[in-house]
């Protein structure tokens, strides 16, 4: 992956840094990588600050304001100088976006960064076809899919129409809508954790819903939801009740990128 300096000289292209996410990162490098080459396509320069971090959500959401704005300060600094910060995350682009405002409301000195930063921030379909307007994919996979939109990115950001439009430019792909394709999978961050069965119960009603179609494949541009759905599947599978449900990052589809095992499956 792309690494340099927010310094680094540039002649040609948006200045783009991506926010890998820490879920990507420990989790899914492919999606990362996916995403460096759907942006590199469109023409842009990517960097990818070493001094990243979690984006603070966690602290956020468990009430810890001090810390989740210690945390944000970090990816202010981190960047604020680029053209536009892109993430493969609703939940993480939402971070920044809609609540690091929020956080420093009344802090006078942060206010026009934190600003600036979010203003510029965008979830990665929703930066590709808003911004970069891409139309013409040369990608191809002849499978059947659904997506399950996020939390974060429908309600906060409005990611609804732009990962199905790029998916409407894949050779071969046939897009199945499902049911519960806007409902909550349960995942939620740290919801899954304080309240483990209400998000299998949650969870288990998209495996239902999920299970009434013909895809192959749920594609999502949120980690943490694709990974309850897995791990969901997998519970299933472990009490006898095996899906053939392959579940991915949409970054990988779009990208042409799909030689690596679905999430959840080993590598060969």
């Amino acid at each position: 992956m792309p690494n340099s300096s927010p310094k680094a000289s540039f002649s040609s292209g948006s200045k783009v840094g991506l926010f890998v996410t820490c879920l990507v990162d420990l989790m899914r490098p492919s999606v990362g990588f996916a995403s460096v080459k759907l942006l590199e396509d469109a023409g842009c320069q990517i960097f990818v600050p070493e001094s990243q971090t979690c984006c603070g959500q966690p602290a956020y959401n468990a009430g810890d304001t001090k810390d989740a704005k210690d945390i944000a300060r970090l990816i202010v600094d981190a960047f604020e100088e680029f053209e536009y910060v892109v993430a493969p995350s609703g939940s993480c682009a939402g971070m920044i976006k809609e609540h690091y405002p929020k956080l420093f409301a009344d802090d006078l000195e942060m206010t026009p960064r934190v600003f600036n930063l979010a203003k510029k921030t965008y979830e990665l379909t929703s930066f590709l076809i808003d911004v970069m307007n891409i139309q013409d994919l040369d990608v191809s996979l002849d499978q059947k899919v659904t997506y399950h939109d996020s939390c974060a990115g429908l309600r906060e950001l409005g990611v609804k129409d732009q990962p199905r439009q790029l998916l409407a430019q894949v050779e071969g792909l046939i897009i199945e809508e499902y049911e519960e394709a806007e409902t909550c999978c349960g995942f939620g961050g740290t919801f899954c954790v304080k309240y483990s069965d209400i998000s299998d119960h949650m969870v288990g009603k998209s495996i239902d819903a999920l299970s009434e179609t013909d895809a192959e494949v749920v594609l999502g541009g949120d980690l943490g939801c694709l990974m309850n759905i897995q791990g969901k599947l997998s519970r299933l599978k472990d009490e006898g009740k095996e899906s053939n449900l392959k579940v991915r990052h949409v970054a990988e589809v779009l990208a042409g990128m799909t030689d690596t095992a679905p999430i959840g499956e080993a590598n060969g």
